[in-house]
């Protein structure tokens, strides 16, 4: 009910704000400014964005969790939206969201309620723990630990491949 009642409220508030600001400074200064703020949220969501890309192309890359910078993504683009919509209270909130420090405090809020899930086989090397899914308060899924012993590398005799293989290395040879 209380997200009714404010989106019911919120263009009498915007409305309000033009008001205001129009008996501050004028008519077309008001919507000058209004113009401006559009073109500055375009700008920021274009600089800002591709650098939110490239740090998420990064996190998940390097096997972290790319859950920040997907929030931070999405909440820049909620930013560079609120700065298109014409208005002076979507315009602040607009701003505030393309403050990283800003963004963080809304990470912070989300992250304990999100679980990335990676297409990408977990990375093994240098006595580093096992990346995969982690679920919220850090407990991570089984793990199987083989040793040499439970697989081999020799190759089965009985395959298709194998024959394959070794028809095309003869005449690999032959040529």
């Amino acid at each position: 009910m209380p997200f009714l009642i404010a989106i019911i409220l919120f263009p009498f508030i915007e409305i309000a704000g033009f008001i205001v600001v129009g008996r501050a400074i004028g008519l077309f200064p008001t919507l000058g400014l209004i113009m401006l703020t559009a073109v500055i949220g375009a700008i920021l969501l274009r600089v800002q964005g591709f650098g939110v890309l490239q740090r998420l192309n990064t996190a998940a890359s390097d096997g972290g969790d790319p859950g920040r910078e997907m929030i931070h993504g999405a909440m820049i683009v909620l930013a560079g939206i609120l700065l298109l919509i014409p208005g002076f209270v979507t315009d602040i909130l607009g701003l505030l969201l393309f403050i990283p420090p800003v963004r963080d405090l809304v990470w912070k809020h989300f992250r304990n309620n999100m679980v990335v899930v990676s297409s990408r086989s977990s990375f093994f090397g240098g006595g580093a723990a096992p990346r995969g899914p982690q679920r919220p308060g850090g407990k991570r899924p089984n793990v199987v630990d083989l040793d040499a012993s439970d697989f081999s590398s020799d190759p089965d005799p009985n395959s298709p491949w194998a024959d394959r293989d070794d028809k095309r290395l003869d005449d690999d040879k032959k040529s």
